[in-house]
């Protein structure tokens, strides 16, 4: 099914024209949003090395050996009331069966989450991503689709659904549009899409990706095996 909404060329234009001029002027100081100092992150992870972090806290969630829950929690609610210092962020389904911390065997402070569903980018994730990127310090940022994913089934199906839930359809339809009629292969392709989108049409993501001070990658959450695959 071709969607009826815009080209992802127009939607690219669309979501660069919002950002260009508001990155410009918070790069340059020249936009007050009343921002805190930007944080130091909580450790000197490289981008490359908060990936793997994510993937390591991954591989102990499958191996039933996580050690989040041995924080103490109580210490951790003192330490990140004033400030947060998350390492990597994640744009992940809104899904209720991808608990993104518990996947990555991570607890308070640590992850930048955002949610929504089809893992999609619109103006106000990147906002959120750019502010977890820019300010928060987080060094990777990893967009998660995953398996049996009920808004590309549906973007799939292209049936009538009610109030706005067809407001993510053409958000999604370039993923389905390279993966065709496989369900899976969409929901890849859909967090591929995503994940590019996010590093072009940010232009304070894209200069730090530049430069190196960011990882935006794209992964696959199995829910039968809890395995997270990266995808590039």
């Amino acid at each position: 099914m071709k969607s009826p909404g815009r080209p992802e060329l127009t939607r690219r234009k669309l979501l660069q024209t919002g950002f260009t001029a508001t990155a410009a002027a918070f790069l340059t100081g020249g936009l007050d949003l009343a921002f805190p100092s930007p944080a130091v992150a909580q450790s000197t992870l490289t981008p490359d090395a908060a990936l793997a972090e994510l993937m390591a806290g991954n591989k102990r969630f499958t191996s039933g050996k996580m050690t989040a829950y041995e924080h103490d929690l109580v210490i951790l609610k003192q330490h990140t009331e004033e400030k947060q210092e998350p390492f990597a962020a994640v744009l992940s389904c809104a899904d209720s069966r991808v608990p993104v911390e518990l996947v990555f065997d991570q607890t308070i402070g640590h992850i930048f989450v955002t949610r929504v569903a089809g893992n999609i980018i619109t103006p106000e994730i990147i906002g959120s991503l750019e502010y977890g990127a820019a300010v928060l310090g987080t060094k990777a940022i990893l967009v998660m689709g995953h398996s049996n994913c009920g808004a590309v089934k549906a973007t799939m199906q292209g049936k009538d659904v009610p109030g706005q839930i067809s407001s993510l359809f053409p958000h999604i339809q370039p993923g389905v549009d390279q993966g065709g009629n496989d369900l899976a292969a969409a929901t890849k392709a859909n967090a591929l899409v995503q994940a590019k989108l996010l590093r072009e049409s940010s232009t304070v993501i894209a200069g730090m990706v530049k430069s190196g001070g960011v990882k935006v990658t794209a992964g696959y959450y199995d829910l039968g095996t809890g395995s997270v695959m990266l995808l590039e």
